[in-house]
């Protein structure tokens, strides 16, 4: 089943245009994650961002996931301020004491951005995905992804930031949500 995710995934990334190349390291105590990122311009106006991750962590589960973001400001005046729409695709491999499972979720998102006007430019992230059971498989009854980050713009393509994630998983047959991520993390974004 993983095997399919890639080569699907792999093929929509080589036949999308490329403008822009990338990544996205978030590394906290207990979980790792480096995210590929490009830009697409066959979204229309703008593109999507998109992006190729694997997340794993200390209990040996590891995550595959690839999304796409549209974002762009609110139609007001208020341009720091920054909106964005998505989806996500992720199979997971579950490997814990109670849980030895493979599942998968397509999840819908969005994220606001606010950049703070200042000579050093900050910005608050707030991001989310969920995915209910009709599009959670392979076990999976539920799929959500919570993360806020507080960015710093080193240079005008590269990002330093704190952030907090928390990636859930409710599993068929079991009483309780599997934990993937629940710490707080350091990330770069670094843009080529």
């Amino acid at each position: 089943m993983l095997r399919k995710f890639t080569t699907i995934f792999g093929f929509m990334i080589l036949s999308a245009t490329v403008q822009a190349e990338g990544f996205d390291l978030r590394l906290a105590n207990e979980t790792a994650e480096v995210i590929y990122l490009t830009e697409s311009s066959t979204f229309g106006y703008g593109g999507a961002d998109i992006g190729l991750g694997l997340l794993f962590n200390e209990a040996d589960d590891f995550m595959i996931s690839g999304s796409a973001m549209v974002t762009g400001h609110s139609a007001g005046n208020n341009r720091p301020l920054q909106f964005g729409i998505g989806v996500k695709l992720a199979m997971v491999s579950i490997d814990q004491a109670t849980v030895n499972e493979e599942v998968g979720a397509l999840a819908i998102g969005a994220q606001v951005r606010y950049l703070f006007p200042s000579s050093t430019p900050v910005a608050l992230l707030a991001e989310g995905f969920i995915a209910p059971e009709v599009v959670s498989f392979s076990g999976a009854e539920q799929y959500r992804e919570y993360r806020f980050a507080l960015e710093l713009e080193v240079t005008p393509s590269a990002r330093a930031y704190l952030g907090y994630r928390k990636i859930e998983v409710d599993v068929e047959n079991i009483n309780q949500d599997i934990e993937i991520d629940d710490h707080a993390h350091l990330g770069i974004k670094i843009e080529f």
